[in-house]
C-alpha cells in the first residue's frame, strides 16, 4: 500500500499532467519558448495549489471530474440571477431590498467553501462578504437572492464536489 506521502506525490503528478494536456491541447503553440513560460506556469500553479492544500483535502482529479456539472448548474443560475438584476434594474421604482445572510456552509474544507464563496460571487446580485470558521456572510441585492441563498441549494453543490 502506498504512504501518504507517495499517495500526495502521485496526486501532484497527475494534476500536473491534467494541467500540462489541457495547457497542450489549448495553446496549440510548440515553441521553445511558449513551452517554457507553458511549464513555469505549470510549476507555480502545482506550489500554489500545494498551497492553499488542495492534496490534502480531496484527489484533485476526481474534484475535476465533478466540476463540469456544477459549472453547468452555475452557468443558469448566473443566467437566472443576471435576468432578476436586469428586471430590478429597469424597474422605475428600483424594488431592492439589499440583505445581508449569514449561514453555516456544509463545507468542510476551505476549497469547496472557496468554490462556494466564488459561485456566489459570480451570480449577480450576490457578493460573498466573508468566510470563516465554516460560516458564510453574503450580501443580496433583494430578499429573493437572499431567500435562494438560504434555500442551500449552492451550498449543497459546492459540498459534493470535494466529497470522496
Amino acid at each position: 500500500m502506498p504512504t501518504n506521502s507517495n499517495n500526495k506525490l502521485y496526486r501532484v503528478l497527475l494534476l500536473g499532467a491534467v494541467l500540462a494536456a489541457a495547457w497542450l491541447f489549448w495553446s496549440g503553440l510548440y515553441k521553445p519558448h511558449l513551452l517554457a513560460l507553458g511549464a513555469l506556469s505549470l510549476g507555480l500553479s502545482l506550489w500554489l495549489a500545494h498551497r492553499i492544500g488542495t492534496f490534502r483535502e480531496a484527489s484533485p482529479f476526481s474534484t475535476m471530474l465533478k466540476l463540469p456539472r456544477f459549472w453547468a448548474w452555475l452557468l443558469v443560475e448566473i443566467v437566472k440571477s443576471s435576468i432578476d438584476v436586469a428586471r430590478v434594474i429597469l424597474d422605475p421604482k428600483l424594488p431592492i431590498s439589499p440583505t445581508v445572510v449569514e449561514f453555516d456552509t456544509v463545507c468542510k474544507g476551505p476549497i469547496s467553501q472557496v468554490i462556494l464563496g466564488n459561485a456566489i460571487t459570480l451570480s449577480p446580485g450576490t457578493v460573498t462578504l466573508d468566510v470563516y470558521a465554516d460560516r458564510l456572510k453574503v450580501h443580496c441585492l433583494t430578499a429573493q437572492g437572499a431567500e435562494a441563498i438560504r434555500s442551500g441549494e449552492a451550498d449543497r453543490r459546492a459540498a459534493q464536489i470535494t466529497e470522496f
